[in-house]
Parts: C-alpha cells; sequence; structure tokens
C-alpha cells in the first residue's frame, strides 16, 4: 500500500509533467477554474502548497522562484520570466519531505475536513487541488486531460461526506450534476463543479 507521500509524489509529479510541457506561448490561456490562466492555476497551487507547509513548520510563505504570495485561496502574481516547473517542483519536494517526517505529517491543520492531521488533509483536500487544477491547466493548453483514474476514484469517494465543509470555505465551484453513465473523471470533476468536463451533446 502506498503512503500518503507516496501518493502525494504521484500526483505531484503528473502536475509537473503537464506545467513542462505547457507551451510558453499558452500562459495567458483562461482555465475553467474561476476564469484564471493557466499561469494563475500553477501559481494558485504553489500558494497553496506553501501555505499548508508555512502552517506545519509555523515559517510564513515567502515569494520564491518569481511567484508571490497571496491567500491561501488566491492566485499570486508571477513574475515575467518565471519558470513554474522549478517554483512547483521545489514546493513538491518540501512536501514530500514535510510528509516522511512522522512528527510533522502529524501536526494537525483546520479545513473543510475539520482539524485532521496534515498527512489526511493532503491525502484528500490536497489530492482533490492537485486532481483538479491538472486537468484546468491540460484543459486550458490542450495538454493532456487523462487524470489517475485510482486516485480519482479514492479522491472522489474520501470527499463525499466532506461536501458541506468544501461549500463553507467558499473555496470550492458546487457540484454540478453528472450525467447518466459518466465515467469516474467526469463524475469527479462534475462533484467539483468543472461544467465544462460535461461532454456535449451534439
Amino acid at each position: 500500500m502506498p503512503t500518503v507521500a507516496e501518493r502525494y509524489a504521484r500526483l505531484a509529479g503528473q502536475l509537473l509533467d503537464r506545467i513542462k510541457a505547457t507551451p510558453a506561448d499558452r500562459w495567458d490561456a483562461v482555465c475553467p477554474c474561476r476564469g484564471w490562466t493557466a499561469r494563475d492555476v500553477v501559481a494558485h497551487v504553489i500558494n497553496g502548497h506553501r501555505g499548508i507547509l508555512g502552517f506545519v513548520t509555523g515559517r510564513p510563505p515567502v515569494a520564491a522562484d518569481g511567484v508571490g504570495v497571496s491567500g491561501m485561496d488566491g492566485a499570486p502574481a508571477v513574475e515575467p520570466g518565471a519558470d513554474l516547473a522549478v517554483a512547483f517542483a521545489r514546493c513538491r519536494d518540501d512536501m514530500v519531505a514535510m510528509l516522511g517526517d512522522p512528527e510533522l505529517a502529524s501536526t494537525t491543520v483546520p479545513g473543510p475536513m475539520g482539524m485532521v492531521p496534515v498527512e489526511l488533509a493532503v491525502d484528500v483536500i490536497g489530492s482533490l487541488e492537485v486532481l483538479g487544477h491538472t486537468w484546468d491547466l491540460a484543459r486550458a493548453v490542450g495538454g493532456d486531460e487523462q487524470l489517475d483514474q485510482d486516485a480519482v476514484i479514492r479522491t472522489h469517494e474520501a470527499l463525499l461526506p466532506h461536501y458541506e465543509g468544501l461549500q463553507a470555505t467558499g473555496a470550492f465551484d458546487p457540484s454540478i450534476p453528472a450525467p447518466a453513465g459518466a465515467d469516474p473523471q467526469t463524475a469527479f470533476l462534475c462533484f467539483v463543479g468543472r461544467a465544462s468536463a460535461v461532454p456535449s451533446r451534439r
């Protein structure tokens, strides 16, 4: 059975692959999430990682690698020429190191699931964030939209009891009905409010 750190690293690696594959002229493309650009979505994920790590370590997040700092639900400014793959890889490495430290990984953090160990928050809410924004980025820039199916199913099932908590944060879009017979990825994306994930009828 993979550890939380291993599951996180796998998903983060898949997002990093999409970041590296993004053409230089597509960073201003609009994503399905909040009308953010592709650049905004990646900056938001980086910022969220920094916020979690800052809460656990007690060290406030600071701007680095050309990516600024904002509220956890925001998209910080990105300097011209910033290498978002480098910035995200640094956050990924820091997250894996934190999850590999039993004392730090057991730190309780607030969120849609209530006060829970950070490793549980990363395993569920973190997986939602990484999966959802991997798809957002791919959809915006014409990349690979196929998500890790096992992670999609596991994350969707884990999130179902926490829907009200997700909505109470104001940071997550309301669910939309999934079409009959929807595949696991479409059902998950509908759960997290991605209307553009529903195939159009012709």
